[in-house]
């Protein structure tokens, strides 16, 4: 509930400053961190307005980690998601292949028309499967007795290694053991949210090599961690 009335009040408070010609239409630069999180209070929650701003949803220091990681990178540059929105367009620009995969229908065929008219997106919807027994669950709550089985492992129907794996979605536990498995030898993983207990445990159970990148993130009013992990 807190969550909804702070995004439907800073809604509010964008749609007036648009009203007054007091918001800016272009955002200032993403390496303007104070000035660009300023301006993206207003847009929270709202994945076609962070695509807008040129953004995913991690940390200012992660997105600019990651930035540069992949402007090094030699071609071609093959990327998996686990949670699509912003961040499937931000990738799309920078990488050759992203294969994105959603659990939320509602929220996937809303960003379904953003993501297919980019030719090097393929993007899916994979809903979990109720089950009173799930093989893969989720501790997201209102997500108990539900499989995300096919969700975490439709990795594996693309063939190949990834150069960068995005784990941001349901599940993330399974989805980073299945990450390690399917990750390029000098790839890497970005693993958002990894303050959270869970996913500490999760993080230090793979003994993949950590880079914790705390900071501001786009929209939010309170400092987040996204993790950068590699096999080595």
């Amino acid at each position: 509930m807190a969550k909804q009335a702070y995004a439907g009040s800073m809604k509010a408070l964008g749609g007036g400053l648009a009203r007054a010609g007091l918001d800016r239409d272009e955002a200032p630069p993403v390496g303007q961190r104070w000035r660009h999180w300023a301006h993206s209070l207003t847009k929270v929650y709202d994945s076609l307005e962070m695509a807008r701003l040129d953004v995913p949803w991690w940390t200012y220091a992660a997105i600019a980690e990651v930035s540069n990681w992949l402007s090094a990178r030699p071609r071609p540059i093959r990327v998996f998601e686990y949670g699509s929105g912003a961040s499937t367009v931000w990738l799309a620009k920078r990488a050759d292949e992203v294969h994105s995969v959603e659990h939320h229908r509602g929220f996937g065929e809303m960003m379904s028309p953003e993501l297919t008219r980019l030719a090097n997106v393929s993007f899916r919807i994979v809903e979990p499967v109720p089950s009173s027994a799930p093989a893969v669950g989720s501790h997201k709550e209102g997500h108990s007795g539900l499989d995300f089985s096919d969700y975490v492992n439709a990795i594996d129907d693309v063939a190949g290694e990834f150069d960068l794996i995005v784990i941001d979605g349901r599940a993330r536990e399974a989805c980073l053991r299945k990450a390690m498995t399917r990750l390029a030898p000098d790839g890497i993983v970005v693993f958002d949210n990894s303050r959270r207990r869970r996913y500490r445990a999760a993080i230090s159970e793979s003994g993949m090599c950590e880079r914790v990148l705390s900071g501001l993130t786009p929209t939010l009013p309170y400092p987040e961690r996204t993790s950068v992990l590699t096999l080595r």
